[in-house]
């Protein structure tokens, strides 16, 4: 199954699914979306799925907007999307990003209205009993009972459990730096449905070294600016492992390398650290002045 409290795309699916409105304002080219048919609209969101963080361009991140908003605002329209999407696409592991967002959001807020309607479309397609199976557990009541009747939880179940196996398991204990390195970069700019086993043994493997050795973050902050430049890569590390990493363990290092490394210091740029103490809070602080930038 794809619940779980230590699942991270989970707790992004429930987000997405439980936020009454995603917090981004629709962007106003959104409304190029809104005026696609349905099947335009299910081929502009089955493009999207193939790009990983570097393609994150200003109009992918506005494609991922107006998907994000529309099972809350345009419920029937993005059961419409899910359903041509099933039509047209044979690749399984694009289908399967349908549950995601877009189901969970549909079927957690909108299943009590929805339901005549999904149990009717399940009729007609296996491949809609399927997606269901991954999301009944996101309806209540007596519409939970329902979905659950017609979906085919066992083999969305199969299929998931073979997308997250990966065809090698990566022993991350056991990589230098350089090399982890360049598969922390593999790893998180694949596309959302290319994650497997691996990408979430690498999260494991942060959270590790951030309670257990976090100046082990700042080597691999180092070791990823030698080899790696696209700012969303940069970014994410940024507000993941080096974020996770700050503290009174490893301030005097950062402080180190931030004495003659610009690239350093803009990585450090990207970090939220306000609710940080007072004290690592003004020496991050002094670290931006001595550049010549504000935090």
């Amino acid at each position: 199954m794809t619940s779980g409290d230590d699942d991270p795309l989970f707790k992004s699916a429930w987000i997405a699914a439980t936020e009454p409105v995603p917090r981004h304002p629709l962007a106003p080219r959104g409304e190029r979306y809104a005026a696609m048919d349905v099947p335009e609209l299910a081929a502009q969101w089955r493009r999207i799925q193939h790009f990983g963080l570097r393609e994150r361009i200003p109009d992918v991140f506005e494609a991922e907007q107006y998907f994000d908003h529309l099972p809350h605002e345009e419920p029937r329209r993005a059961l419409a999307l899910v359903l041509e999407v099933l039509r047209a696409e044979t690749d399984r592991s694009v289908r399967m990003q349908l549950n995601d967002r877009l189901m969970t959001a549909l079927v957690h807020r909108h299943g009590d209205a929805l339901v005549d309607e999904i149990e009717a479309a399940a009729g007609e397609s296996a491949d809609f009993r399927w997606l269901l199976g991954g999301v009944c557990f996101w309806a209540e009541g007596r519409t939970r009972a329902r979905l659950e009747a017609i979906a085919d939880a066992a083999a969305w179940d199969a299929d998931h459990d073979e997308a997250r196996r990966p065809a090698v398991p990566i022993d991350f204990r056991n990589l230098t730096i350089d090399e982890l390195a360049r598969v922390w970069i593999e790893q998180k700019s694949k596309p959302a449905k290319d994650c497997d086993d691996n990408w979430y043994a690498l999260m494991d493997h942060e959270h590790d070294l951030a309670a257990g050795d976090p100046e082990k973050l700042v080597d691999l902050a180092l070791a990823v600016l030698k080899i790696e430049s696209d700012p969303n890569v940069l970014g994410l590390f940024a507000a993941g492992p080096l974020e996770n990493a700050v503290g009174h363990a490893t301030i005097d290092r950062m402080e180190r390398e931030a004495a003659d490394n610009p690239a350093f210091v803009a990585m450090l740029g990207g970090m939220y650290y306000f609710s940080e103490p007072d004290d690592i809070k003004a020496r991050l602080d002094a670290i931006f002045e001595r550049a010549g930038r504000g935090a």
